[in-house]
Parts: C-alpha cells; structure tokens; sequence
C-alpha cells in the first residue's frame, strides 16, 4: 500500500505514468533532476512506513485545529446504526475503512458497487455497513485478493461548493518539503497531472524556515480560493504542514481540501504516510498500524525482521544487501527470467534469518526456481550455507536451488554444500547462476503445465 501511494505521488509530480511500487527518474527531473525521497522504504531497513486508516488520520487533523467532519467509528451494522443516531442527522455517509485508494470505484464481495455510501437514515447506514464489514473490497490497487473491511466510517455528509487537492511531500531534490496544490479536487489527481500538468502547482519550503504566512497565501490564491477564504486555507496549510513535522509523516495528502456550502473550509479526507526512520520518536502512531491490511507474506517479513517485497515473478531471490538484490533481479530479468521477490537478508542475519526467508520465498506457489546470491562481508558465507541446508531439510523443498557465494568463510560454505548430499547447485559466477536459475525455472514451469514431475541429480 505504501509503494503505491508513493507511486500515485510521483504520477501527479512527474506528469506522468507509473507503475506500483516503480518511483520513476522523471520525479527528479519534475522537481529538480534528482531522485525523491518516494524510493520504497522496504528496500532500505526492516521497518516499514506506515499508513494510517482514515478515521485515524481524520483524528489527528482534528486534534491539531483542522476542521473535518463530525463521524464516528463502527464496526458491526449494529454499531452503525447506534453512531449514526449519535451524530444526528439523517444525512450521512459511509465510508469502508480499507487501505487502499479507489475506494468509491471498488467492488465488495457480495456485489455492493463503491466503498463511499451516501444514506438518508441509521436503518440504511446499518444496511450498507452489513454489506462492507467482514467483506473483501477489491480496487485498482488492491490486487486480486482485495483487502479486507473490518469498520466503516460514519460521518455527516457536506454539500460542497468547490473541490481542490492539496499535499505535502518529502523531497530530496529540494532537501525539504514540498506544498503541492490543483484547483482539481476529489478526483484522480494522477489523471490530472496527465492531462493538465500546468494545473499541479508546487511550493517547495524551507525546512529550517517552515511555511511561511506568504508561501500560504500564494499557493491559495493560485489554487483558486476567493479572496475570502484565502487567508482560512493558508492557515489550514500551515497547520498541515505543522503536523507533517510534527508527526515525522512523509506524505500528507487532503483530496479534497473544500470550500462547503456554509462558506468555510474543510478537509474531508486525509492519507498520512509516517517515516519509519522516526519509529522510536513516534512509537504511539507505529502502534497504530493494522495488520490486517498487509499481504500476509509482508506480516511474516517485518515479525522475522527481514526486507522482502513480494513481486510477480517466478524466481525466487534470496540476497544479502539492496545494491545486490537489484543488481540480482536485473540480471534475472536480462537473461529473459522474472523475480518472484525482493528479498535481503542484511548484513547480520542468522540461520534462523535464512530459514525464514526460505520460508517467504517459498509460500509462494509461482515460484519455480531460487537463485541465492550473497557476498559475504559483515555476513559470513557458511551461515548461509547452514541455513540453506537446514531449510532444505526442514522444508522438504523440491524446488531447484542455485546458491552464488562469494567472501567470507565461502570455501567453508561450499563444503558444507558438497557434504550435505542435497540438490543444491553451486556456481561462482552471477552470470552463470543467472542464467541457469532462469532455465531451471522454465523447465519446472513446463513440466507444471504438464502435469509430471522433475527430479534433478548432481553429476558425482
């Protein structure tokens, strides 16, 4: 989820497509010819970002003086139907609590159509809360699997006047923050910055500075704010802006900032995305984080402490360092192959490190071949052979291995290897093991489709 949200931001920066979880160089060029902050974080450290559902996030803005709508958290239909009359009014909307964008436009299991309700009663909220709660939405980027709804949002519906988009982002290019603004509000802003680029305005701050009063003012106005209000959105601008520092966030994104029809303005609905390098500054907000949100491989990555990215190949890739694991993929992927993963183990892993991630690549059943890179520095070569073998074992893996050590304590690695009789391929060249990792995996994938078996023995 994260991945995308930054992929969605580096979209209305550069102008441009990209793909999910991909940050594209032209971010840099947008912003000054250098690579942003928006790299995922997952390549970097075991901690991950984190994102907060929105009935959070619409907290913490209404703690720090922002104004936004009066709802109230449910999660059964009958809890639902119990808040709605707490707020008291029978114009109301209801809005599923998923981590994932595209929610109006998302599908549940059942066939309800959107994850934004307006109802017109306590009985019609309950009614639509039944049909989200405990079901699966499914968007453009959920993925096939969906994500799964536990509690809905129910909140006093605004009739608005005119809809604009406004965000802060961390970017390197300008060694700070950046103010982002559109006339164009409560849509696709990607869209927007594809179609219309000269209507993304952006507002680089200094960050020993801050948002000055003036750097406000001007973004409001050249958004389109009437000069009555222009002042009252600035000032909702620097108050964003003060919980993004406050809250150490990477990402706070209002779509839409409103102009509603009692002449005020308003956020009517907020994404925050928390750096995880301020974990220990902000542990209250990373308590936060649901689980039950992430890929079920992503869950068992951060409990074993390991960096792993699931991707849509079928090799599987099991490397110590980000420069190598990329390098790694890339290989695989010139010798006409497609990785199943990121995966790195980092520099101090243990055995028991290695058979965890053993075990992440392997629950994923398209995976048809593992290519093991390591070089050993801080990392010793023979504990990974250690724990390759005991995964071997303990797992009882039929999928082809190739295993590419090299640095320290490596000629002890590769005995280990020779002595444990198992079906391990060694080779010392990347290249080499690329490439008969890539063959080894369209072989299995023939015979998968052919519904046999494949043993494979080491000449003596």
């Amino acid at each position: 989820m994260i991945r995308t949200q930054a992929a969605r931001v580096a979209k209305l920066l550069a102008g441009r497509e990209a793909a999910p979880g991909v940050v594209p160089g032209s971010l840099g060029k947008a912003l000054g010819g250098r690579r942003g902050l928006f790299t995922p974080r997952g390549l970097k450290r075991q901690l991950r970002d984190v994102i907060l559902h929105e009935y959070l996030s619409m907290k913490l803005l209404r703690e720090n003086g922002l104004p936004v709508p009066y709802g109230l958290l449910a999660r059964t239909p009958e809890e639902a139907d119990r808040v709605a009359r707490e707020i008291g009014t029978s114009d109301l909307v209801v809005k599923a609590q998923v981590l994932a964008g595209d929610r109006a436009t998302g599908t549940f299991e059942g066939g309800l159509k959107g994850g934004v309700q307006m109802v017109r009663s306590p009985q019609e909220a309950r009614e639509v809360a039944s049909r989200m709660i405990g079901k699966r939405l499914f968007t453009r980027q959920t993925g096939a699997k969906g994500r799964i709804c536990n509690q809905v949002l129910i909140c006093e519906r605004r009739y608005l006047r005119r809809e604009y988009y406004f965000a802060i982002v961390m970017e390197r290019s300008f060694q700070g923050p950046v103010l982002i603004g559109s006339s164009h509000g409560g849509v696709r802003i990607e869209d927007v910055a594809v179609e219309d680029p000269e209507a993304i305005l952006k507002e680089p701050v200094d960050i020993q500075e801050g948002v000055t009063e003036e750097q406000a003012v001007r973004l409001a106005q050249k958004m389109g704010f009437s000069s009555q209000l222009v002042y009252e959105a600035a000032d909702n601008m620097v108050k964003l802006y003060n919980l993004f520092i406050k809250y150490d966030a990477l990402l706070v994104e209002i779509n839409p900032l409103v102009e509603d029809s009692a002449g005020g303005t308003m956020c009517m609905d907020a994404k925050i995305i928390f750096d995880s390098s301020a974990a220990f500054r902000q542990q209250k907000i990373f308590e936060l984080q649901d689980w039950t949100q992430l890929d079920e491989r992503d869950r068992e990555a951060a409990s074993a402490e390991l960096n792993y990215i699931a991707l849509e190949g079928n090799i599987g890739c099991l490397v110590n360092g980000a420069g190598l694991a990329m390098a790694t993929m890339d290989i695989i992927q010139l010798h006409g192959g497609t990785p199943a993963n990121y995966l790195s183990v980092g520099g101090g892993a243990t055995v028991e490190h290695v058979t965890e991630a053993f075990k992440l690549i392997t629950s994923n059943e398209k995976v048809q071949a593992i290519l093991v890179n390591i070089f050993g520095g801080l990392m010793r070569c023979d504990v990974i052979a250690h724990g390759i073998i005991m995964s071997v074992k303990d797992l009882e893996l039929k999928t082809p291995i190739v295993v590419r050590l090299q640095g320290t304590r490596v000629q002890d690695a590769k005995a280990l290897i020779a002595e444990s009789g198992l079906r391990i391929l060694a080779c010392d060249d990347l290249d080499q093991a690329a490439k008969m990792a890539v063959k080894l995996s369209e072989i299995m994938a023939l015979a998968k489709a052919a519904q046999v078996d494949v043993e494979f023995h080491l000449p003596p």
